[in-house]
């Protein structure tokens, strides 16, 4: 599935929930309400790795609730995205392009671009930052 059909079917639950919420509560969620909605899931996602690690017991997890937690994260970064009025998929290209750029000009013993190994060093002794901090994600 192509992430435009993605987003047209996040809309349409956003929509079924807008109206539910109408009818149940007299409003629909705000966009900070959304955001909250997404950290929660994470929490939910982060407890069932753990899970998955071994690292704890999650009553009900398993496979096919990391399998949906997954999926909730994804739902809500897509409507996030809409309720910002963000290009999701320009946005997640340039991202991915500035990443390459920034992983590979510190790769060490490799050039940009190329397939030679990456050392597992920090380069300068500097570490590397996560994903969605500036400066790079993961070595």
């Amino acid at each position: 599935m192509e992430l435009d059909e993605l987003q047209r079917r996040a809309l349409r639950i956003h929509d079924l929930y807008d109206e539910l919420n109408l009818r149940e509560r007299g409003r629909v969620w705000t966009r900070e309400e959304f955001m909250l909605g997404f950290v929660g899931d994470v929490g939910d996602l982060a407890k069932l790795v753990m899970a998955e690690e071994g690292a704890r017991v999650v009553p009900g997890g398993g496979r096919a609730a990391l399998e949906h937690e997954l999926a909730d994260c994804l739902w809500s970064v897509l409507i996030l995205a809409h309720r910002y009025d963000v290009d999701l998929d320009a946005a997640f290209l340039r991202t991915m392009d500035e990443l390459d750029r920034s992983i590979s000009s510190r790769r060490v013993g490799g050039r940009p671009g190329s397939d030679e190994p990456v050392s597992d060093q920090p380069v300068g002794g500097q570490p590397v930052s996560a994903p969605g901090k500036r400066g790079g994600g993961p070595a």
